[in-house]
């Protein structure tokens, strides 16, 4: 009888060695796994060591940051609410005491102003350096979130289409997670499936206890409503291919819909671009060129030549930089 038992925890351990060993070939292992270096060791993570100081330390405070905890995990960042508030805290330390010595140093030493008056410029130098690290900190998350939430609205289309044909040949609905697992491409709903995957092979869950997972974690809403409704189907016994379908067939609808309006806004893009960063840059070449000719540049310090030096290295480079942004966070991936 003890033989017998020993032999069935023998053959699970088995079947769990393989599944982890076939799952983690299959995933990228910068999602999965930590970087080790040649030692054998982790790499080094700043998230670490600021958790190891300040992580007992800063319990106190985290309440304030609850809201945090939510975006970090539908950012898909792979570093937890303690470390990553420690990691903000430290941060935000070390920019303070940075900020306060050497902005008093900087006015000091270079432009001749008082000690007591770059002290005060070098307090409020660190308050503003201390703000502005603990709000990058706390919307890193939400931009994160931002950006797979249009990464899978952008992918939908292809998404459900691949899984009504998987569906349409009979495949098992956690076979089509992982079939779509093992796409050789960068998109993130691959990577969410990748997920479901581990969820289901480490962890140890069912397909609907999975995706449930996986719904309550995505920052996408049209991905959420692909979810439950899969669940629901599953659950109702009902027609799991023609509900992928009917979801295929809309967003195709809402794909198209989405380039024709992007297509109309990168109209109005590429006027604004025309009259902003063409064609005024250049009206105010000529009229600074004029005025500096007829003796404009005793205007003090705003003289014709450093306006068009800021114009020329400054406000042209920014401008187009700016409307790159503008244009890569509206553009469909």
């Amino acid at each position: 009888m003890k033989f017998v038992q020993l032999k069935k925890a023998v053959e699970v351990l088995r079947q769990y060695l393989s599944a982890k060993t076939r799952f983690l070939t299959s995933a990228p292992p910068s999602s999965l796994n930590q970087p080790i270096s040649e030692k054998g060791k982790p790499k080094w993570q700043p998230q670490l060591i600021a958790y190891r100081l300040l992580g007992e330390k800063s319990s106190s405070i985290l309440p304030l940051f609850r809201d945090l905890d939510a975006g970090l995990r539908k950012s898909g960042m792979r570093v937890s609410f303690k470390p990553y508030v420690s990691l903000a805290l430290l941060t935000s330390i070390i920019v303070t005491l940075t900020t306060i010595f050497v902005i008093p140093l900087i006015l000091h030493l270079t432009l001749q102003i008082a000690i007591f008056s770059s002290l005060l410029f070098g307090i409020g130098g660190c308050l503003f350096g201390w703000a502005l690290t603990i709000i990058a900190f706390y919307i890193y998350p939400k931009i994160r979130a931002d950006s797979m939430k249009r990464s899978l609205d952008d992918t939908m289309a292809f998404s459900t289409s691949y899984l009504a044909i998987l569906a349409s040949a009979g495949v098992h609905p956690e076979r089509m997670f992982r079939s779509l697992s093992n796409i050789p491409q960068r998109l993130a709903v691959i990577d969410e499936s990748r997920l479901i995957v581990r969820d289901v092979d480490l962890f140890g869950a069912d397909i609907i206890t999975a995706l449930e997972s996986a719904s309550k974690r995505t920052s996408s809403g049209r991905f959420k409503e692909l979810l439950e409704g899969f669940i629901a189907t599953i659950r109702s016994g009902g027609n799991l291919a023609s509900y992928l379908m009917q979801r295929s067939r809309q967003n195709i609808k809402l794909k198209r819909i989405a380039l024709r309006k992007f297509s109309d806004t990168l109209g109005v893009l590429s006027e604004f671009y025309v009259t902003l960063l063409i064609a005024g840059p250049l009206i105010f070449v000529v009229m600074l060129a004029v005025m500096a000719m007829l003796g404009g540049a005793e205007l003090g310090v705003l003289n014709p030549n450093l306006l068009l030096m800021l114009l020329t290295y400054i406000g042209i480079p920014v401008g187009s930089v700016i409307f790159i942004i503008i244009l890569d966070a509206l553009s469909p991936r």
